[in-house]
């Protein structure tokens, strides 16, 4: 994706460009002495969450309780009243925050706690930050109550797109984790970054996704793995990075922003739509039936990405091997980026051996919004299905329709699939922030919890038995008539029973394209 961009230089531009790389590559980031340790409160059982909770954590002794939200809507609401309902504090970790309705509403959310005097703690990856976002968050930082960090930085003195040049492997391995933590009571973990498309308040764009809100002892661990990241060398406070650039009066000014852009949306449909989300009740008078279970919470260490890539001991990928080679049955993945690798081609071909059904649901190229990473699980399907594992690929149209139908809202031109989990044996569930692919096992750090609930596993295959076929294309090989194996998409629509032998809802140029893509040595970076 990143050497796609690129063009070699000529011959004699290459002393000129060597400099530059160089200077590039010795462009220093300020010392991070700034950087005061605090942690997670952990006295918080008399706070209104703690009281609401306690019931049922006493209840199941050593268990966490779970309620899934798959849908968007649900999904920002629940983060919105839980911050609205804070008392003591808001630990917030993400790898991407939008400055659109949805990341306007959040950072609403977040001052209004903070001006109750909830501490709030924020701490983002760089990947996405800019000059303008980076005064805001200078200014949010000014306030008593807010602090800012942010995650492996890129220098603020050279440009960026320098920088993944000049410091390829250092500034191109992210921090991909996503978590929301109130009181240390309730944590609010799963696929969602926090941006318009996520939420369902995108026109264009909606993705499917998945996140749990989760009660009892696993929140402790949530909480523990977000002071181990907040308190990591890898974290600058947003006033090391940018001194000098915030002004007394921009607090000010962005409280005015904030509440001129709460007035003026007040009345969109969007926003109607949250206020009649049945997540407003659900944590306003604490109703929720939550699935009771053993969970660990598996997640990266923060030094991952700074260590020698076959350092996995730090990796998330290792505390979950002790569950994959125990899997008996089934496997049912659901992921936006599939790229398993020669080594994962190798592990689901041992498991068809031994009798495990596998089972995947991603994005089809007409869904997907990442071609390159597309390009990379394209050379997979093949090897994968003479496997015998079972390939679904989410269809944009349907997905789109059944989702603006059922809420009312206006049309989207294209749906993509962006929830990350999978289910074991019909007895344990994963959901978390991991993609199946090079980038999120071996690049990036990730974090997810590994459920031990038969009755949320059952619902969610139960889902997937019941309307993979309504939502996503059946992949398949047939033989043409040299005897050679091909790729075919089986669907049925309004009734009708379809094959298809591109790639659907497709034009010939992006199928082109990831041909081309795929010719170029990046799998290690989808």
């Amino acid at each position: 994706m990143l050497f796609s961009a690129l063009t070699m230089p000529t011959r004699s531009c290459l002393p000129g460009l060597l400099v530059l790389l160089l200077a590039g590559g010795c462009a220093s980031l300020p010392k991070n002495i700034d950087r005061q340790e605090s942690f997670a409160f952990r006295n918080t059982d008399t706070t209104g969450l703690g009281k609401d909770t306690r019931a049922g954590v006493t209840a199941h002794p050593g268990q966490s309780g779970f309620h899934l939200l798959p849908d968007g809507l649900d999904a920002f609401t629940a983060r919105a009243k839980l911050a609205a309902r804070a008392e003591r504090s808001i630990d917030a970790q993400y790898y991407l925050l939008h400055g659109d309705l949805v990341g306007t509403l959040f950072i609403d959310a977040l001052v209004k706690a903070a001006d109750r005097g909830v501490r709030v703690r924020l701490l983002v990856d760089d990947m996405t930050l800019d000059d303008r976002k980076d005064i805001n968050a200078a200014a949010l930082d000014a306030h008593p109550d807010i602090e800012i960090r942010v995650f492996n930085p890129f220098g603020r003195k050279t440009v960026r797109w320098f920088q993944l040049i000049s410091r390829f492997g250092e500034v191109t391995r992210r921090m991909h984790n996503k978590s929301f933590t109130v009181d240390n009571q309730v944590t609010v973990i799963g696929g969602r970054n926090i941006g318009n498309e996520y939420f369902e308040a995108d026109p264009d764009l909606v993705f499917g996704d998945l996140d749990v809100l989760a009660v009892g002892p696993v929140v402790d661990s949530i909480s523990d793995s977000f002071d181990l990241y907040w308190n990591s060398p890898a974290s600058y406070p947003i006033s090391t990075l940018v001194r000098d650039s915030s002004k007394p009066e921009d607090l000010d000014n962005l409280r005015r922003l904030l509440f001129d852009f709460s007035r003026q949306h007040q009345d969109s449909a969007y926003l109607e739509a949250l206020r009649q989300s049945p997540m407003v009740d659900l944590v306003k008078n604490w109703q929720f039936a939550f699935d009771w279970g053993d969970a660990q919470v598996l997640y990266d260490h923060p030094a991952k990405i700074s260590a020698e890539r076959d350092q996995t001991l730090l990796n998330l990928i290792t505390e979950l091997k002790p569950y994959t080679d125990k899997i008996s049955s089934e496997l049912i993945i659901f992921t936006p980026y599939f790229v398993p690798g020669k080594q994962g081609l190798e592990n689901f071909r041992k498991m068809r051996e031994r009798g495990v059904r596998v089972r995947v649901l991603t994005n089809s190229l007409g869904s997907t919004d990442v071609t390159a990473v597309h390009a990379g699980y394209s050379r997979y399907r093949k090897p994968l299905l003479r496997a015998g594992v079972e390939l679904y690929e989410i269809d944009k149209r349907l997905t789109r329709a059944q989702r603006r139908e059922r809420k009312g809202l206006s049309g989207s031109s294209q749906a993509s699939w962006h929830a990350k989990s999978f289910v074991i044996d019909r007895e344990r569930v994963f959901i978390g922030s991991l993609n199946m692919d090079p980038r999120s096992v071996v690049e990036n750090t990730e974090i997810g919890i590994m459920i031990e609930s038969s009755d949320m596993a059952l619902d969610m295959s139960d889902w997937f038995d019941q309307i993979v076929d309504k939502v996503a294309f059946r992949l398949a090989l047939e033989k043409n008539a040299n005897g050679t194996d091909k790729l075919v998409w089986h669907r049925e629509i309004d009734g009708n029973k379809r094959v298809f032998t591109t790639e659907p809802n497709t034009g010939f140029w992006r199928r082109f394209g990831v041909g081309i893509l795929r010719l170029l040595p990046i799998e290690s970076q989808l």
